[in-house]
């Protein structure tokens, strides 16, 4: 499923390609992409054709797209294989095209097409409300319950700290919780727990405020060194908005690299500083919260009372 990386990548294309652009036409191929949209297809329709586009938005895995009126905003959600493509009209249609919203920007007139594979996502227009600590910020209604992402610029670790502390989880579930903190999604949990030499079982309630800072930190740093290199593609089902895959994979120190040495193991042990006692880690896959966990066995040890 494509995570805050992945969907950045997105906003900023159709950043780039369709800002002030203005709806001449909308058709739905598929209803099944617009089922969150409570008014239907011909609604649907109705309200978005002749609206002009703003600047895209993001919070966590959520794109949306401020209209000049009516619901204010048409929300995009991927779900596990949706794509948000800029296309010019006389290219074929993609096997699984839902939704083509055709626009003009000045004299040329380009095509945004939902594609979706496994219709898990969607689109749907929706009203857009003030946040309660940013006056002025506004997003959409159903956006409002997710937290701020490690990448805003108002994400407060202290608040993170303090609502964990109150927690009996561990700590990789905390870092999935959408309505905790938004956007990281197993890759980068994985990731950001690496980089921070933390174990995904660790109790909440017994991390410091460094510890806290420095997964969230790392988490950070991962996501924007994905965002550099446009995300992660594992396989076709995620591309940007010009239908090319993002290249981050090669990057990835601990997720999908079981039965490899830790690099950081490595580097410690070619600088000499690796103790004579303790050989190098290997990267292990573990089962956890249903799903696969990527860990160095050295580097993050089991904790003696993990929550698993």
């Amino acid at each position: 499923m494509p995570e805050l990386p992945e969907v950045e990548v997105v906003r900023r294309g159709i950043e780039q390609w369709a800002t002030n652009a203005q709806i001449i036409a909308v058709e739905v191929l598929d209803p099944r992409s617009l089922r969150r949209h409570v008014g239907g297809p011909e609604d649907f329709i109705a309200r978005l054709t002749g609206q002009r586009l703003a600047v895209g938005q993001r919070r966590g895995k959520y794109l949306w797209i401020p209209i000049d009126e009516g619901y204010n905003a048409v929300v995009v959600h991927l779900g596990m294989s949706g794509q948000l493509l800029i296309s010019q009209p006389d290219i074929p249609d993609q096997k699984h095209l839902k939704i083509r919203i055709t626009y003009t920007t000045g004299e040329s007139i380009q095509e945004l097409r939902f594609v979706d594979q496994r219709i898990f996502g969607g689109l749907y227009l929706d009203s857009l409300l003030p946040t309660q600590d940013q006056p002025g910020e506004l997003i959409p209604s159903t956006v409002m319950h997710i937290g701020r992402d490690p990448l805003d610029e108002h994400f407060d670790t202290e608040v993170i700290f303090l609502k964990l502390r109150k927690r009996k989880s561990s700590l990789k579930r905390a870092l999935l919780d959408q309505s905790l903190s938004s956007g990281i999604g197993n890759i980068y949990a994985d990731e950001a727990l690496y980089l921070a030499e933390l174990h995904y079982a660790r109790p909440t309630e017994t991390l410091t405020r460094k510890e806290v800072s420095r997964v969230y930190k790392a988490a950070e740093q991962v996501m924007t060194l994905a965002l550099a290199q446009g995300g992660t593609s594992f396989d076709a089902l995620y591309v940007n908005v010009n239908g090319e895959s993002g290249y981050f994979e090669r990057s990835l120190q601990a997720y999908g690299q079981a039965g490899e040495e830790c690099s950081r193991c490595a580097a410690q042990r070619s600088a000499g500083e690796l103790e004579a006692r303790r050989g190098p880690g290997v990267i292990v896959r573990e089962k956890f919260m249903g799903r696969s966990s990527y860990r160095c066995t050295v580097c993050q040890p089991r904790p003696r009372k993990g929550r698993w």
